[in-house]
């Protein structure tokens, strides 16, 4: 652990991250069987794998708010 304090939006931006990391591990197993030649997943593995979107939606929704945060305390801090 750092010692620098959590900013505004860093708690999306890890969640974001895992749900990204959960969807790509899912894409994998979708893709497999169709390299190894057996039947494709179900329907459900699928749309598991769509979570790989979101978690990048959430991630960038993140980020955006930590820029917001640190433009408004940059020009609070230019004001003084």
């Amino acid at each position: 652990m750092t010692s620098e304090t959590s900013r505004a939006g860093d708690l999306l931006v890890r969640i974001g991250a895992v749900v990204f990391v959960v969807g790509a591990v899912a894409t994998l197993a979708t893709i497999t069987p169709l390299f190894l030649g057996s039947d494709p997943l179900p329907t459900a593995a699928y749309l598991v794998s769509m979570l790989m979107g979101v978690g990048f939606a959430i991630a960038g929704a993140g980020m955006l708010r930590s820029i917001a945060v640190q433009r408004r305390e940059a020009r609070e801090a230019a004001r003084r």
